[in-house]
């Protein structure tokens, strides 16, 4: 992802602290000098970023997962989409995603956009992606994912988006991109 500068508006950074480590995240809190030579802290979570695939079958028709969040206690309907391992390919990830999540292949790959997700307190950067040329084998979540898998028409997904049924960002990025692109 591109990187922009202006003298006016960087924030210079000074030191840093472990405020939490977890499984997949970890919070610092970092000081900085803003633009006008005050320091202030940032609290900054870590993420090893992700991907996500949208799935087109030959009809056009996409491929989604239904899965509880519990952040905001509800199934979302989602892209398939996963957190790199360390070190992983976005690529390489993408096809491992999309095989666990919906027991699909995908001959033809489309790499869409790098998005962040919320840069006020994170540095997560979301990987996304088109696949077509679908074969399906057997879905293979992990032992503590729970997902159904839904294949929606484009007209049942625009007015599922427009019905505010799917509201999951990175899956909003990656219609959108696809739109644009037609």
């Amino acid at each position: 992802m591109k990187k922009f500068h202006q003298r006016n508006l960087d924030e210079t950074f000074i030191s840093s602290k472990v405020a939490f480590a977890g499984r997949l995240l970890k919070v610092n809190i970092d000081t900085v000098t803003l633009p006008n030579g005050r320091e202030t802290t940032r609290e900054l979570i870590h993420h090893p970023g992700a991907v996500g695939v949208v799935p087109i079958l030959d009809d056009g028709s996409m491929v989604f997962v239904k899965q509880y969040r519990y952040p905001l206690g509800t199934v979302l309907y989602e892209i398939p989409a996963g957190k790199l391992d360390p070190d992983e390919d976005p690529d390489v990830c993408a096809r491992r995603e999309l095989s666990e999540e919906t027991g699909y292949s995908a001959r033809e790959w489309q790499k869409l956009i790098s998005i962040v997700t919320t840069p006020g307190f994170t540095d997560e950067v979301i990987h996304l992606y088109a696949a077509r040329g679908l074969e399906k084998y057997a879905q293979h979540t992990d032992e503590d994912e729970f997902i159904d898998i839904v294949v929606l028409t484009p007209q049942q997904v625009k007015q599922m988006v427009l019905e505010g049924t799917i509201y999951d960002s990175k899956t909003l990025s990656a219609l959108c991109l696809l739109e644009l692109l037609k």
